[in-house]
């Protein structure tokens, strides 16, 4: 009997074991919590000319604590999805309060986060059908505003790097898919790339990516996350594959979840700890549940 006792305890810690080793990285249940006692950093909107648009048009932007004039900073622009604009997250996904407390604990490299209204058009807000052909346009118009007008504004009003190694693209949903986009296809300007449950505005792969072999050299993070119950997985999952297909290195992260911001929270809270450091892309595996 105690034999036996023995063998199925050790038959448990062998399965606890193996269950352990395919747990994926999450944020802890405090992350998005405001503290009161730590540093904080500041929050403001700002007005850029866009000549793609022919309008003003506006950011938010957050500045770390401890922000100094005299210092430069790298650049993460981080884009919202179909029915957002340049508040979508902060009403919804708390990022100050995610990168307060990621300040806090030492584990965020400093940085200016531009957060735009990727929606380029006259009239950008979120109103009527924001499905209608003209608004769903204006996201892919986005690029040209982003490149020709947001980019040369924030690098001159701003005391940040103006080189590629310092520039960060992200997104969510329809952001996502833009980040892919705009960040795979201007190698030149953005070292890191991340999307967050990309929608169908994502590029097909080999539109996407036609030089795998230029973005292996270039590329310093390439992140592609999504819900396991979310309807639009398959978007991120053939991106994946055709990454896995061309050797392409990257961080493919399928979490619990759907198509919300509880999702895009952990994304951020993962995502931005790995921008503008050292890259190790061995522990690339670790946010993965395949073998």
């Amino acid at each position: 009997m105690k034999r036996l006792i023995s063998i199925f305890a050790t038959l448990i810690f062998i399965q606890v074991a193996v269950f352990a080793q395919k747990q994926i990285p999450a944020a802890p249940a405090d992350f998005d919590v405001n503290q009161e006692n730590i540093p904080h950093g500041k929050i403001d909107t700002i007005q850029y000319a866009s000549k793609t648009v022919g309008t003003n048009r506006k950011a938010t932007i957050y500045f770390p604590p401890g922000y100094l004039k005299t210092k430069k900073y790298p650049v993460l622009y981080l884009l919202h999805g179909i029915g957002g604009d340049e508040k979508e997250w902060l009403n919804g996904g708390k990022p100050q309060v995610i990168f307060d407390n990621l300040y806090a604990a030492g584990k965020l490299a400093p940085m200016l986060v531009v957060m735009p209204n990727g929606r380029a058009m006259q009239d950008d807000r979120a109103t009527g059908n924001i499905m209608a052909p003209d608004k769903v346009a204006a996201f892919a118009t986005f690029e040209k505003d982003l490149l020709q007008d947001l980019i040369p504004y924030v690098e001159k009003n701003y005391p940040v790097f103006k080189d590629r190694e310092h520039r960060a693209l992200a997104g969510l949903s329809m952001g996502g898919g833009q980040s892919l986009n705009f960040g795979l296809g201007n190698l030149d300007t953005f070292a890191w790339v991340g999307g967050f449950s990309s929608a169908p505005n994502t590029k097909v792969p080999a539109e996407l990516l036609p030089d795998p072999a230029k973005a292996k050299t270039m590329l310093k993070l390439l992140w592609i996350s999504c819900g396991d119950n979310d309807r639009l997985l398959n978007f991120s999952q053939r991106t994946h594959e055709y990454l896995v297909e061309k050797n392409v290195p990257h961080i493919y992260y399928v979490e619990p979840g759907v198509h919300d911001f509880k999702v895009w929270k952990n994304d951020l809270y993962l995502f931005s700890q790995l921008l503008f450091k050292p890259v190790d892309q061995a522990a690339f595996q670790k946010y993965s549940l395949n073998p």
